[in-house]
């Protein structure tokens, strides 16, 4: 008797968790702090597009092009919370990040998705390219994460993207906006 017991709680509690919904798709970095460094420049405005096919450097499945808002919130976010750029600065530049890349795994135990994105930082006023790089990142999850694969792979997507984003951030407090990499010709 006990043993049946035991089996049918076990049951139960296999296939409500089978039934539970999967994690939602949540790119919001998390542990960031407030920079030391201060970047003398106030960002108007971020943008997130996906690569064209000629720009592409691995795959972007379809129906990906939601991603686009959520990048960029969790990077507004992110930026918010570090506190790296000047908000009352007369110095203005926008931030433009091109999704290159974003491979998620169609099955498997130990999950991996992978990303790629291009962050330009710019000066508005120039149009000189302050900062540029291709970032690579993954989001590693094991098999004991969670017994749903569509739980491991959601949750693969998210670490994919905030550690792209975590890249950028430590990165970006290296930006000198005085040298840029790419500076505007002067007509």
């Amino acid at each position: 008797m006990k043993k049946l017991f035991l089996a049918s709680i076990i049951f139960t509690s296999a296939l409500i968790s089978g039934c539970t919904a999967p994690p939602p798709v949540n790119f919001s970095v998390p542990d960031v702090g407030v920079s030391t460094k201060k970047i003398d420049a106030e960002v108007k405005a971020i943008t997130v597009t996906l690569a064209r096919p000629d720009e592409k450097k691995g795959d972007l499945p379809a129906g990906i092009e939601g991603i686009t808002t959520l990048w960029k919130e969790a990077l507004q976010e992110a930026l918010d919370r570090m506190a790296i750029f000047k908000d009352d600065s007369k110095n203005k530049v926008s931030i433009q990040v091109k999704i290159l890349a974003f491979e998620v795994p169609a099955f498997g135990f130990e999950m991996t998705s992978k990303s790629i994105a291009r962050y330009e930082v710019i000066d508005r006023a120039t149009g000189s390219i302050i900062y540029t790089q291709d970032i690579a990142a993954e989001g590693v999850v094991p098999a004991t994460h969670a017994y749903l694969g569509v739980t491991r792979v959601r949750e693969s997507i998210n670490r994919a993207a905030q550690n792209n984003i975590k890249t950028f951030l430590q990165a970006v407090e290296s930006v000198d906006i005085e040298k840029p990499m790419f500076p505007a010709e002067k007509k």
